[in-house]
């Protein structure tokens, strides 16, 4: 008798759990493949942008399905080369030195928190970003001319973590830049894409670069400049320091067009801009959890437009995504694998 309870016990559990494991079957079905294409627009547009899980999209959809979802999903570039005469840098930036019994009125709250100097720090500024499925960083940098690129020292042979970089060249404030060639996804971060300029010469240079996005660097009189150009074409202009990357979030105080979620899907992202005045933002937005996937391309174009960037664009996101202050890594990377560490990178900004 106490046998055949035990089996029936067994039985019912068995029974149960297959119910419960069609039941996630079915429901995983139906988001995949079903009527509503929320779920599948989100797995192929997140998936396409990384660079060792674009199997969670290949695996289930045909290549017509993902070419079709992406065309839905993309950032439509303002067709300009950023105008250096529109951003008016003042000999020094203005901003509210929080003396007593002073009264500031400022145009919006973005402006009070872009404007209104950290004593701790007077010649730059850290602001907590936060919305919905995102969190992270935006680094306010008073003085354009100390702000520079660099790349890692065994340039071609082996990448570096940022926060070596951020040590070997003095950095008050680093983030990552450009991205880098990354064959089969598992390179160790050695080549930068397209071109790079350090200090008006020319690192990299491996042809025009064809994807979103472009030149992405500063002039000698300081200027954030974004560009669709070759490095000479970048050098004649006056670059001294640009790596390669995109697309562009804003040009010349155009936003782009973004369609959908931009085709970037959500993830952890890392951009720069600079505003009319000469203060340049540098963001870095952490995401791959749970409660935390990160931000598409809107949200940045967004964030960018609150603080007031006249031209901003896109840098190497992911794993690569990660910003370090007087030496400490303050965001929270987190690898395809679910590990929170970073990688190493190619190249990178610094505020010195």
């Amino acid at each position: 008798m106490n046998e055949i309870i035990g089996i029936t016990k067994k039985l019912k559990i068995i029974i149960i759990l297959s119910i419960l494991l069609f039941i996630g079957l079915a429901s995983g079905l139906f988001l995949m493949y079903g009527p509503v294409p929320t779920f599948r627009e989100w797995l192929i547009t997140t998936a396409m942008t990384t660079m060792n899980h674009q199997y969670l999209a290949t695996w289930f959809y045909s290549d017509e399905t993902i070419t079709e979802v992406m065309d839905k999903h993309k950032v439509i570039e303002v067709a300009e080369i950023t105008n250096p005469e529109l951003i008016q840098i003042p000999s020094t930036i203005v901003v509210d030195m929080q003396k007593e019994n002073s009264v500031m009125v400022y145009a919006s709250e973005y402006e009070r928190q872009i404007l209104q100097r950290d004593p701790e720090h007077p010649d730059y500024k850290i602001i907590d970003i936060k919305g919905s499925g995102y969190s992270g960083y935006l680094a306010v940098i008073y003085d354009p001319s100390r702000i520079s690129v660099v790349t890692t020292k065994n340039l071609g042979k082996s990448g570096q973590y940022l926060v070596n970089m951020a040590k070997d060249n003095d950095a008050i404030v680093a983030i990552n830049g450009g991205g880098f060639d990354d064959p089969n996804y598992s390179s160790n971060g050695s080549t930068p894409i397209g071109t790079t300029i350090v200090n008006g010469e020319i690192k990299t240079s491996y042809g025009y670069y064809s994807s979103t996005g472009g030149i992405v660097g500063f002039t000698y009189d300081n200027k954030l400049v974004l560009g669709k150009m070759s490095a000479q074409e970048a050098i004649d202009m006056g670059v001294r320091d640009a790596v390669t990357f995109g697309p562009f979030l804003i040009v010349n105080g155009k936003s782009s067009f973004v369609r959908g979620n931009g085709g970037w899907g959500e993830a952890p992202r890392t951009a720069i801009g600079q505003r009319q005045d000469g203060i340049v933002l540098l963001l870095v937005i952490d995401g791959r959890t749970l409660t935390r996937p990160g931000a598409d391309m809107g949200d940045l174009t967004e964030i960018m437009e609150n603080y007031g960037a006249y031209n901003a664009a896109n840098l190497d996101g992911g794993t690569s995504s990660a910003m370090i202050v007087n030496n400490v890594l303050i965001n929270d990377p987190v690898d395809g694998s679910g590990a929170h560490r970073t990688r190493p990178i190619a190249t990178g900004f610094i505020f010195k």
